[in-house]
């Protein structure tokens, strides 16, 4: 899969179990590190690490495995580290707090949607 393929991928997970606010984010020419952030908002801990779960349970079945997992005993924000694509999961005043979006503004940003 491309990187572009793997955030689908990663957003469709999330919003398979309700994710809200789903943006892909291309850090590609920004940053060194990773092609593509997938953002996304929950309302609990609970389903933060539901839709974690699902990320890496349907990568999995893509043959895709994550390199770093963090955050997700909290369940305030999980991260999904998958080399070229990043997902972060967040609570929604979390997502607000750390605002992704705005700290990577140089970033072409195109909200998900099924």
């Amino acid at each position: 899969m491309t990187a572009k393929e793997t955030a689908m991928a990663v957003a469709a997970a999330a919003s398979a179990k309700k994710a809200s606010r789903i943006v892909i984010m291309d850090m590609a020419g920004v940053m060194l590190a990773t092609d593509f952030f997938v953002v996304a908002s929950a309302n609990t801990a609970t389903q933060v690490r539901a839709i974690a779960d699902n990320i890496e349970d349907e990568l999995n079945e893509k043959g895709i495995a994550f390199a770093r997992k963090e955050g997700y005993r909290e369940g305030e924000w999980v991260l999904l580290d998958y080399n070229s694509v990043v997902a972060h999961i967040f609570r929604t005043d979390a997502r607000d707090y750390y605002a992704l979006e705005a700290l990577w503004s140089d970033a072409a940003q195109t909200p998900y949607e099924d």
